[in-house]
């Protein structure tokens, strides 16, 4: 299935414990996992893709909604455009490119494309 941009295509959580999330989740829901790195593993079979970030930092709101766009640059500047801010960059990271930014009201998301 190919990607379609401006869909939520991906959700990431925050976790203290990746073992411990991956043990819950599987054994609760039957979801599996993919690491990738001490820090950070994917889940699938859980109806919609996404993964868990490993944290130090305390959890208030874990969720990340994760949108799809093959052109960053240009979304990026319709965010800016449109009253959103940049929270982080552009950046690779293991089968793409992503940044993330606020809403006007502050909501954080994520806007990503394939390598």
């Amino acid at each position: 299935m190919s990607n379609i941009n401006n869909t939520i295509n991906y959700v990431e959580f925050k976790a203290k414990d990746l073992d411990l999330i991956k043990k819950f989740y599987s054994e609760v829901f039957g979801w599996t996992f993919t690491d990738y790195g001490p820090t950070y593993t994917a889940f699938s079979n859980s109806g919609l893709e996404g993964g868990f970030e490993k944290t130090d930092k305390a959890i208030t709101n874990g969720a990340l909604v994760v949108l799809h766009h093959n052109d960053l640059e240009l979304i990026k500047n319709n965010i800016i455009l449109s009253g959103g801010k940049i929270a982080v960059d552009i950046f690779s990271f293991p089968g793409g490119k992503r940044f993330q930014f606020l809403d006007p009201t502050g909501n954080e998301l994520a806007v990503w494309r394939e390598a």
